[in-house]
């Protein structure tokens, strides 16, 4: 949830999806519509299908239980290195060396004040020697403090980070015109024709250019599994 999504808007949301999947084993058997209606607000929806996915795999293959190795961790859909890396700092206190947004402004602003360009991996063997050989999380969450707080009233240091890049602009794009279509067929507890999609898409000046490819991003959203097709029209995947 906290992949690209500030902790406010997770926080509330969080507390919901526990609620609703409080376990491993009840969000691998959830129906789709119901996952994505929970998720609603977060953005980013591929993740919650990533996530529903994986704890399929953690249920079959590992018995319902997350797993502790790295190489595991990352056989599992949407998770990479730092999510790997970030589980086993943070779940189980193994000393990793891990990169967020705040963890990076640190290093920068500490160790490449006056350079541009910096890769990730000139930062990890800094990360490496300064991290503390007991309690790795707690140092990360107070670096993570730090970043988010202290550094607050700088100019931002990650635009100096060779990964930076500024988000594109939301409404309008071809990500908004996806997002609002899922909304419109989530809405709806039958299918929903291509008809009423389009009435709904003319009602929002930043999806007026995007009616006449309605029937293209609808099948793409398909084909990733987050709806599907009926004899009247599209629904919520079951």
């Amino acid at each position: 949830m906290l992949q690209q999504t500030q902790v406010d808007r997770v926080r509330v949301k969080y507390k919901e999806f526990l609620t609703v999947f409080p376990t491993v084993s009840v969000l691998a058997k959830a129906p789709t519509v119901k996952l994505l209606r929970v998720w609603k607000g977060l953005g980013y929806n591929r993740r919650a299908l990533n996530l529903q996915r994986a704890a399929r795999i953690i249920v079959e293959k590992h018995k319902g239980k997350v797993p502790r190795a790295e190489s595991a961790l990352k056989a599992l859909p949407g998770v990479g290195p730092y999510t790997a890396r970030a589980v086993r700092t943070f779940a189980w206190g193994e000393r990793e060396v891990v990169i967020e947004t705040n963890i990076r402004r640190v290093y920068i602003h500490h160790f490449f004040a006056d350079k541009k360009d910096i890769s990730d991996r000139q930062l990890l063997p800094i990360i490496e020697k300064t991290m503390p050989r007991q309690n790795a999380r707690e140092w990360y969450w107070a670096l993570m403090d730090y970043g988010a707080l202290a550094l607050k009233g700088i100019e931002n240091p990650n635009r100096k980070s060779k990964h930076y890049a500024r988000q594109s602009k939301f409404e309008g794009s071809q990500r908004y015109a996806r997002a609002k279509l899922l909304d419109f067929v989530l809405a709806e507890s039958k299918s929903s024709t291509l008809a009423n999609i389009k009435a709904s898409m003319a009602r929002d000046p930043h999806l007026v250019e995007w009616q006449d490819r309605a029937t293209s991003i609808l099948a793409m959203l398909a084909a990733e599994g987050f709806i599907e097709r009926t004899k009247n029209g599209w629904r919520a995947k079951r």
